[in-house]
């Protein structure tokens, strides 16, 4: 499917999971548009059904607010389930789009507010916020976590996951990488983890950085490092073994997790004890040059 194709429905697959979006109303075609395009997957047996339709969302209201993002988007707890709520002031009070979910997010629907669409025109019902915020939650029961990291497969198809806040580099070394034989990246930006047949799992995802890389491979993750950028060059890179409680901790603050949610929280806690218990961490000063790059290829695995 190219960007300008539509269908009355579609099927991703991230992460391993994939996720269908119908349509419910004659007329209504649905697409996805830029990196996503990359993870449409073929008809499958879905994970995840979302009915796609119209609505009069002027009265939309109800449920208790339990997460105000200051931006476009609200979350509601409405009847046992969860209502994302999306407006901007440059279309007014009324929302445009209302997701609801039930509590496991596995079933859902999308409501879009007619007056500010086109109906001849297709619709992207995974735009972002609701793409990564609906892909979050699930990922909150348990089904693993997303974190804040540039992933790569190498030539011998070694995982690599390099952690950091924004203005870490995680994006600088992506391009170091980049041209390297026979290496893949998977994201500059956003990786899930999944705990698959005994072994910690990376997949790649549609949100990346500046550098635009998302790819929908996955590979078993070898070694994780928490980069930071050295103050003097000559004496990088230099690599610092950490222990698992120190690397979960790390990991935490640099994931991406529903606060409001206390289970998920918990949840997110173990998953990422027994990713710091199975593989091997490190702290990574290096300087914005191809040193690094046969500096981490020369480190044991």
């Amino acid at each position: 499917m190219t960007q300008s194709t539509a269908a009355n429905a579609v099927d991703l697959r991230i992460a391993g999971v994939v996720i269908r979006f119908e349509s419910g109303e004659p007329g209504l075609t649905l697409r996805v548009e830029g990196t996503a395009e990359r993870f449409l997957a073929r008809r499958a047996d879905p994970d995840v059904r979302i009915r796609v339709g119209w609505a009069d969302l002027a009265r939309e209201d109800g449920g208790r607010k339990v997460f105000d993002s200051g931006g476009t988007w609200q979350l509601y707890d409405e009847d046992g389930g969860y209502r994302f709520r999306f407006a901007t002031s440059r279309l007014g009070d009324v929302p445009y789009k209302v997701a609801r979910f039930r509590k496991d997010f596995l079933r859902g629907e999308i409501l879009l507010h007619r007056p500010y669409f086109d109906p001849a025109m297709p619709v992207d019902p995974m735009e972002y916020p609701l793409d990564e915020l609906l892909f979050v939650h699930l990922l909150a029961a348990g089904r693993g976590i997303e974190v804040h990291a540039c992933g790569l497969i190498d030539e011998a198809g070694q995982g690599h996951l390099f952690v950091g806040h924004s203005g870490a580099g995680k994006t600088t070394m992506a391009r170091l990488w980049e041209g390297e034989p026979e290496i893949r990246i998977l994201s500059d930006d956003r990786i899930v983890l999944r705990r698959t047949a005994g072994r910690i799992w990376m997949f790649g995802t549609p949100w990346h950085g500046e550098a635009g890389y998302a790819a929908p491979g996955a590979t078993p993750l070898n070694r994780i490092y928490f980069i930071g950028r050295a103050e003097d060059a000559a004496r990088a890179p230099v690599a610092t073994a950490l222990k698992p409680s120190d690397v979960a901790a790390r990991l935490f603050a640099r994931s991406f997790v529903p606060f409001h949610h206390p289970e998920a929280l918990g949840s997110a806690l173990e998953f990422l004890g027994q990713v710091a218990a199975s593989v091997p961490a490190c702290e990574l000063i290096y300087a914005p040059d191809h040193r690094v790059v046969e500096f981490v290829r020369g480190l044991p695995v």
